[in-house]
């Protein structure tokens, strides 16, 4: 048997392939929606793609199962569980607990864990060349190393009401009659590693094991003293801010990603081709610079993602193509490189990559607005806006900063005034130059604090000024 994990570092999500050597069959679970890393994988070691399955209705990025599936004419396989509300819109055939896929002498069991989602499944699988006894199971975000999925998120992003406490025993429930029925020995591997919102303290080893998990995790004494208020109380404090954009992810999920051709090249424009587009609106430029080129100048009402290794996850914050159907143009050092941005954007359904360009210098240009933390008490400014996560909120923010994080700005626009100026910050200047552009682009004047709350907190007069506020 082969079992192989394909991690996707900028979502922290993982996604695996097991084959069969005995027939050169093979199955991919929880694929991603650009599939040439299976098709390659797979071919490499002999093998054919003909199942695919996933653990769940995703929220954090777009299911590439739909996708694998056409491309390879693979069976395509979805949990049938977690009641009518919970049901798939595509066809595909369903799996029930203790349902299984057979591929030559490996086997996969489905196990139902609702919790996390109701639909939820896990997959027991079994190597039928060396026993016939299940050693790993694939636990979606079931379990992580060190962590639970959270069960929160469908009241967060999914339009549930208070779904999460019901969620939370469901969990205890799984983890109780599921999970820790299951030999020690047993190999986990997780759909989601550390940086993943998808739990507060996710671990950054690829797997785990039920023992390990049993004897070391936070939940495990709760477990064992059957203790279901306590695992509750603990699991759902603390929970990071989930990212505005997992609505939109469950929705299309559920119903089914469309199925895309892309090109095999992005190809290149002519900067000048482009300017009126930039100016009325009609199109974005995606500016992957550092954070300190983008301030020196970038492109009007372009788009800021300074972290290229994050343009999927940054790029969800910042274009909602639910609300902006402009086609988007990336500033890339070569096709390559805006091949490999394009498909990125792809595992978050934003699809209207027109082409990339290699130079701003004949596009429209801006300059962002600063203010330096020695000039934030004197600006006049309509709000201070902090857009860290709530953890770091809470840990210590600069006097008067109201908090909305950054992969949450764009559909908060509400809370957000309209007139005068918004100073916003994040840590170290990162996630501010996403949501400040985002924020831009749909109308507000925004200033950035320069170097962010970093900078704030180690400014020179920062002993005889203004001290961090702890707290609401």
């Amino acid at each position: 048997m082969l079992l192989e994990r394909i991690y996707d570092h900028d979502l922290s999500q993982a996604s695996y392939l097991i084959g069969s050597q005995k027939t050169g069959d093979a199955i991919v679970v929880d694929p991603r929606r650009d599939i040439a890393d299976y098709l390659d994988l797979a071919a490499s070691n002999g093998l054919t793609i003909t199942a695919v399955t996933e653990t769940h209705i995703h929220a954090d990025y777009l299911s590439g199962s739909r996708q694998l599936a056409a491309a390879t004419g693979a069976r395509l396989y979805v949990s049938g569980e977690g009641g009518e509300d919970w049901q798939y819109g595509f066809d595909a055939e369903r799996l029930h607990h203790g349902d299984t896929i057979t591929l030559g002498d490996v086997t996969l069991q489905a196990l139902h864990t609702p919790g996390h989602t109701p639909e939820h499944l896990c997959f027991l699988v079994t190597d039928g060349s060396v026993t016939d006894q299940p050693g790993y199971l694939l636990s979606g975000d079931f379990v992580f190393c060190g962590d639970l999925g959270r069960p929160d998120l469908l009241d967060e992003v999914a339009g549930g009401t208070d779904t999460r406490f019901e969620g939370a025993r469901q969990l205890f429930t799984s983890l109780r009659e599921v999970f820790l029925t299951l030999p020690d020995h047993l190999q986990v591997f997780p759909a989601h590693g550390a940086g993943s919102p998808c739990g507060k303290a996710l671990g950054a080893l690829p797997s785990t094991s039920v023992g390990y998990e049993r004897l070391y995790s936070w939940w495990g004494v709760h477990l064992a003293a059957d203790d279901e208020a306590g695992f509750i109380d603990e699991l759902l404090n603390g929970q990071p801010d989930p990212h505005a954009y997992f609505g939109r992810m469950k929705r299309q999920n559920r119903q089914g990603p469309e199925i895309i051709r892309p090109e095999d090249r992005v190809p290149q424009l002519e900067p000048a081709q482009l300017a009126h587009g930039v100016v009325d609106g009609s199109l974005v430029l995606i500016d992957t610079r550092s954070v300190q080129d983008v301030h020196a100048g970038t492109v009007v009402n372009s788009l800021n993602l300074p972290n290229p290794g994050k343009v999927a996850s940054h790029g969800a914050w910042a274009y909602d193509p639910e609300r902006d159907s402009a086609p988007v143009v990336l500033l890339a050092d070569d096709e390559p490189r805006a091949r490999q941005m394009r498909d990125r954007l792809l595992r978050v359904g934003i699809d209207g990559v027109a082409g990339y360009v290699t130079s701003i210098n004949d596009l429209p240009s801006t300059v962002p607005s600063l203010v330096s933390p020695a000039e934030l008490e004197s600006f006049d400014h309509a709000m201070l806006l902090d857009v860290r996560g709530k953890g770091e909120y809470a840990a210590g923010h600069i006097p008067g900063a109201e908090q909305l994080s950054a992969g949450r700005v764009l559909w908060n626009q509400g809370r957000l005034p309209r007139e005068g100026t918004i100073v916003a910050y994040c840590q170290s200047g990162i996630r501010n130059s996403v949501a400040a552009s985002a924020l831009r682009r749909a109308g507000f004047d925004v200033a950035e604090l320069d170097g962010s709350y970093a900078a704030w907190t180690s400014r020179p007069a920062a002993g005889a000024g203004l001290a961090a506020t702890v707290g609401p």
